[in-house]
């Protein structure tokens, strides 16, 4: 998939249009369109909290002040309603639209524990079905404008991960978790390169149930082994988001439906889980900052000179940056203000990643673009590339006269995914 391609379809060419895209798929992407920040949960092993972690950091974000959506797609074992307490809650249903279950006024739920008749049946689906429900849970919910959507995915590397990252997109960004046992950092090792083949950036690795608390002194005793999550970070190059003790007051509590962040966020195990979300929440934080227009000072002149981009076709700007037919590279003077050279400049073959490497490569400090995807737009933050979407499609010479100026107007980012 490209940068630019929209998330719910394989169109290329001028973007994703009616003429592109059925129905279901115009109504997906405009669900997603309103998703700043998607996080899929998922582990290669079984049994190492990975529900309970999703709940936490999904119920941590909503006591932040942010919108959280959180989707529970373990269609054979769905225990996000449990450890929320609202097993008995039924959604309802309407013509083309789910409302989700409200647990706060910041947090509304979706699970398919919600529908089933009774907690004690089996799901016995093959792939196809599950497929078309993790696609249901995401289009049809009417989850509304969303900081975050926190999706709680089964173990393993198969159907309901895959279609959960498919169905949100690329840009879509992946937490794993493990415990320190090698047994289990053996099976997590996958999840990280699932994520590396499929495309999606993965956030960070959590190494959960490291160290035991003492429910009489409070300290921890490591009575397995600990480290294990943090030195495949290392060994993978995944941030490694912190440690989580195996707190026997955290079982309690999910029994009980209370999330341990809202009801011990000063204890140990609480303490641990908010410093976890804090680089979650600067995701959110730091896009926005590199969003907003740069004026030349903010950005890293050399020698007195800064090199803007612009992604040309026909002779204008580009609206779709992976589109694009050459890039116009614009010297600029920091002290005057003006352009002392331009260039034209033929991009490599167009692949997923290769574009913000490449002009990275060639000095730019700012790229001025009609539209661009979120995930291309990380991947030039990672390199120190400044980007602006939404200009627009006039002769580069004008674009970059008018931002020059002060007096760039821009518009919607037609690659908004």
């Amino acid at each position: 998939m490209s940068d630019h391609a929209c998330g719910s379809c394989s169109s290329s060419g001028s973007g994703c249009t009616s003429q592109d895209c059925s129905p279901e798929d115009m109504k997906l992407k405009k669900t997603l369109s309103k998703i700043k920040h998607k996080i899929v949960v998922i582990s290669g092993k079984g049994g190492v909290g990975k529900s309970t972690v999703a709940t936490n950091i999904a119920v941590a974000l909503s006591l932040a002040g942010k919108q959280v959506g959180l989707l529970d797609v373990d269609v054979h074992g769905p225990s996000v309603p449990r450890l929320l307490c609202l097993e008995d809650q039924k959604p309802h249903i309407g013509h083309e639209i789910i409302e989700p279950i409200s647990y706060s006024k910041n947090l509304w739920v979706m699970s398919l524990g919600f529908m089933l008749p009774s907690k004690e049946d089996p799901v016995i689906w093959r792939g196809p079905v599950k497929i078309g429900l993790i696609k249901q849970f995401v289009q049809d919910v009417a989850w509304g404008d969303l900081d975050f959507l926190i999706v709680d995915c089964p173990p393993g590397t198969g159907d309901e991960p895959l279609s959960t990252l498919q169905t949100l997109g690329s840009d879509a960004q992946a937490i794993i978790v493990t415990t320190p046992q090698g047994i289990a950092v053996d099976d997590v090792r996958r999840s990280v390169n699932f994520c590396k083949q499929v495309g999606n950036p993965i956030l960070g690795l959590i190494e959960n149930m490291s160290g035991f608390v003492c429910p009489d002194c409070g300290s921890i005793h490591n009575i397995f082994n600990t480290g294990g999550g943090e030195a495949l970070a290392k060994e993978t190059g995944v941030k490694f988001l912190g440690k989580i003790p195996l707190d026997p007051e955290v079982g309690r509590s999910g029994d009980e439906g209370y999330p341990i962040v809202r009801v011990d966020h000063e204890g140990i195990t609480g303490k641990a889980l908010n410093a976890i979300i804090k680089p979650i929440l600067n995701i959110s934080e730091t896009l926005q900052e590199n969003l907003k227009m740069p004026s030349v000072n903010d950005l890293k002149a050399k020698n007195g000179m800064i090199r803007i981009a612009i992604p040309v076709a026909g002779g204008k700007l580009c609206m779709h940056f992976g589109h694009c037919e050459q890039f116009a590279l614009m010297d600029v003077d920091t002290m005057t203000k003006g352009v002392v050279a331009t260039n034209m400049e033929t991009p490599p073959p167009h692949e997923p990643g290769i574009l913000p490497k490449w002009i990275a490569d060639q000095g730019v400090q700012l790229v001025l673009a009609g539209g661009m995807g979120a995930k291309a737009q990380s991947l030039f933050t990672d390199a120190g590339v400044r980007v602006v979407v939404g200009a627009p499609a006039e002769s580069p010479e004008n674009v970059v006269a008018s931002y020059l100026a002060g007096t760039l107007v821009t518009g919607q980012n037609t690659c908004d995914h």
